[in-house]
């Protein structure tokens, strides 16, 4: 008797945390296609940015050891 207790607990948990995940998606306040459209096109600016800076700096210290390597050999 206890195990059928039990189960009924545990459906009873999942049944009460879906409907609070469900209302708590209501409360949700959603962006619009243009917030969405303009923070996407922010998001894509800073990767291209930070790429750019990335790709500096790997360019800056492959010269360098280069020239480090020439130095010494």
């Amino acid at each position: 008797m206890a195990v059928v207790k039990e189960k009924g607990a545990r459906e009873n948990a999942a049944g009460r945390t879906f409907r609070e995940v469900r209302s708590e998606m209501k409360k949700v306040v959603w962006p619009t296609r243009e917030e969405t459209f303009r923070l996407t096109i922010v998001v894509i600016m800073v990767s291209i940015v930070i790429g750019a800076i990335l790709f500096s700096a790997d360019v800056l210290f492959t010269n360098l050891m280069a020239l480090l390597r020439g130095l010494v050999s």
